[in-house]
């Protein structure tokens, strides 16, 4: 592991997004409450919350941080699910992959809860948006021209 033994502690946020990519069946599905195992939405946004604060146990050498508050956000548009995550700590490292693995845990949980009905979903577009806080100062995505 990086030894953030030196850095100051200083309040940092990250936020990721993604995307699942389905029918319209499916989102049909979700939006009139048919899918077998419940409230996707619900679920992935629990799920996203519980990944964010196991990161340190699922990815080799990230730090376990005592996080602030993690908050997912899973919206149902016309062709599947947009989902956000935001992470907060006070701490001597960042939180991006805090919220990258909320935004991964909450997309595959979309897809574990709807499989029964489309296998043809497609998880993608997982991404930083933006982040702030430490050393390396602020980043926001750029914006990306229309029609992408």
């Amino acid at each position: 592991m990086v030894d953030v033994g030196d850095k100051p502690v200083t309040s940092r946020v990250a936020t990721a997004s993604g995307f699942v990519r389905m029918s319209a069946a499916t989102v049909d599905a979700i939006r009139e409450r048919r899918t077998p195992k419940g409230d996707p939405l619900e679920t992935a946004r629990l799920a996203g919350i519980m990944a964010a604060k196991q990161t340190a146990t699922l990815i080799p050498l990230c730090h376990s941080l005592a996080l602030s508050s993690v908050d997912v956000r899973a919206e149902l548009v016309d062709d599947g699910v947009r989902l956000e995550a935001t992470a907060l700590v006070d701490g001597r490292t960042g939180v991006e992959m805090e919220a990258l693995t909320a935004v991964s845990v909450a997309a595959l949980t979309i897809y574990d809860m709807c499989k029964a009905i489309d296998r043809e979903m497609v998880i993608g577009e997982i991404r930083l948006e933006r982040k702030s806080g430490g050393r390396s100062g602020d980043y926001q995505r750029a914006t990306e021209p229309s029609g992408t």
